[in-house]
């Protein structure tokens, strides 16, 4: 398999390549559901492509939890087949798929109640390890134990003493859920699909009733293209309704948004060796490890307003401190937050009003000849999904076709990782780049770090970390714009790397030096630079802006003070 670059030589030959000929599949949107699709029809021997509006992971897929889990939660709803199917995937992800990029992580459960409560969690906890461990997938994870209160204080000094009796402490994995995208997107690319992001379907071409293609606009180029294909499949999250509504048919179900924002702190703020997961009213609260910082999360409450955008208001924020403060012994403030993203679930409408309530299970339609959609689901359960939508789709081509066999197939980065691992301090000492740096391009290219390096060989100042924000070197910013299809500041900033979360400044210190980096490789001129730096500096400013408004409809106003893209 040759390794894929996402430049913008490549991109401008994949649009082209998808109006030469008539595909076998074309799939429309570039999350984590419609990157894996892609990787699944592509590995079949379908000709393949895939378009993306704005860029890879820009929605859902990069604003999740950033959690590959079973859903503990669902244990108590009794859907132990979601579960079930959720666990196998937790495993194949941590120990072939993507075992640089999906990681273990553990989780303290406060009990609050002596007796009973340590009984009933207990045997939710220990079934869930029995059910992961009875798919032979979740082995190289540690099975759940159960301490006292003396214990638990240990591991999460941050906690109250009065907030628990005791504590269960299990397993689950995390992930960067943009970069994962961007990997899929490489992967599938690797086997030959074609791929462009800021590429919008602007119609679906008909013959009579069948849906034979779409009409793709190059949003960076301004070009239109036609692309044939035999199945088109839309998986386009909470986007399918109105993805629907270009074809004209009335969709068989429909898919509702539910917003769910997070915060990021420095890992100061919370003295704590261990996640936590604690019970709200509603759901369920997560303080997650991530890096130098933690994140937590999630809000769930209905949204209609802008989808490209969800902005996180005042009252959103206030609930989640209010909650995690009320078992910490050092409260956070406003002061600690570091970076806030919203995030929207796309959820099969069903009869409850209450969005937490909505079905994650997943849904796979044929609404026209010619059209699949894929719907609902969880980011953990995306490669089901993805075999699902891509099953249907070959039910309409009339040639045979073989089975999945994304289960064996890990992804860009995964083959070598190990081995590279075990060598970081060789490749350090070799490279004159502390440990600590490999590790760190370890644990986000895999065996792909070693193109990072190459860069880095080449011209050795881009062996220097950021000013502003010093966990990345400058050679990742390099890297986005040459080989993973980064295309504009924000993608960088925001996707390929998670400065703007994991600075107090949002990114906004780091704009101008990342943008003179992506320059050279995108063919910026002085004036396009300050534009991507203008742009960043005014979408930050709109989301700080939209965080300080009391309710969702003046939040969101705010947020869209702040232009969608930047023209070339």
């Amino acid at each position: 398999m040759r390794t894929a670059t996402l430049g913008p030589a490549q991109r401008a030959e994949s649009l082209a390549g998808m109006a030469e000929r008539e595909l076998d599949v074309l799939v429309v949107g570039g999350g984590v559901v419609g990157a894996g699709t892609a990787l699944d029809a592509v590995t079949r021997g379908l000709s393949t492509g895939l378009v993306e509006a704005r860029d890879w992971a820009s929605g859902t897929s990069s604003r999740s939890s950033k959690l590959i889990h079973g859903g503990l939660r669902y244990l108590e709803m009794l859907d132990f087949a979601l579960v079930r199917e959720a666990l196998k995937e937790r495993g194949l992800l941590l120990e072939r798929l993507a075992p640089h990029l999906v990681k273990p992580v553990p989780f303290l459960y406060p009990l609050q109640r002596k007796g009973w409560e340590r009984l009933y969690a207990g045997s939710g906890v220990a079934l869930y390890d029995a059910m992961s461990m009875a798919r032979a997938h979740g082995r190289g994870l540690p099975l759940h134990r159960h301490l006292t209160r003396r214990h638990a204080l240990r591991v999460a000094p941050c906690l109250r003493k009065d907030a628990l009796v005791g504590a269960l402490q299990y397993y689950d994995a995390q992930v960067d859920d943009a970069r994962y995208v961007a990997t899929l997107v490489r992967t599938a690319s690797s086997y030959g699909a074609k791929v462009a992001n800021r590429a919008r379907v602007t119609g679906f071409l008909r013959e009579g009733e069948r849906v034979v293609g779409a009409r793709v606009q190059d949003v960076e180029g301004g070009g239109e293209y036609e692309v044939r294909a035999k199945q088109v499949v839309n998986a386009t999250g909470v986007w399918t309704d109105d993805t629907q509504a270009m074809v004209g048919e009335r969709g068989q179900f429909h898919v509702r948004a539910s917003k769910g924002i997070h915060l990021v702190v420095p890992k100061d703020r919370i003295n704590s060796s261990t996640g936590l997961i604690l019970r709200t009213e509603k759901s369920v609260l997560f303080v997650i490890p991530w890096g130098r910082h933690w994140i937590i999360g999630t809000t769930d409450t209905d949204w209609n307003l802008d989808k490209a955008h969800p902005a996180a208001s005042s009252a959103d924020i206030d609930y989640l401190l209010d909650h995690v403060n009320s078992v910490l012994a050092v409260p956070l403030s406003r002061d600690d937050v570091q970076g806030v993203y919203a995030g929207l679930r796309p959820l099969l409408a069903g009869e409850s009003d209450a969005t937490s309530k909505l079905s994650r299970e997943h849904t796979v339609a044929h609404p026209a000849p010619g059209l699949v959609v894929v719907a609902g689901g969880k980011y953990t359960t995306y490669r089901v999904m993805a075999k699902d939508a891509v099953d249907e789709a070959v039910h309409g081509l009339d040639m045979r076709v073989a089975e999945c066999v994304t289960e064996d197939i890990p992804l860009l980065g995964a083959e070598g990782y190990r081995a590279m691992w075990n060598a970081r301090a060789r490749t350090a000492a070799e490279t004159g780049i502390h440990v600590v740096r490999v590790e760190h391009l370890l644990n986000r290219y895999g065996s792909a770090a070693q193109e990072v390096l190459d860069l880095i060989a080449e011209n050795p100042s881009l062996g220097a970390p950021l000013q502003a924000a010093d966990d990345y070197l400058r050679a990742e910013v390099v890297y986005a714009a040459s080989h993973e299809g980064a295309r504009h500041l924000d993608d960088v900033l925001t996707r390929r790397t998670r400065i703007s979360i994991e600075t107090f400044d949002r990114g906004t210190l780091s704009a101008r030096e990342a943008a003179e980096l992506m320059a050279p490789v995108l063919g910026w001129d002085k004036d396009q630079i300050e534009r991507e730096v203008e742009h960043y500096q005014k979408r930050v400013e709109a989301e700080r802006e939209s965080q300080r408004q009391p309710d969702d409809l003046t939040a969101d106003a705010a947020r869209l003070g702040a232009p969608d893209i930047v023209p070339l």
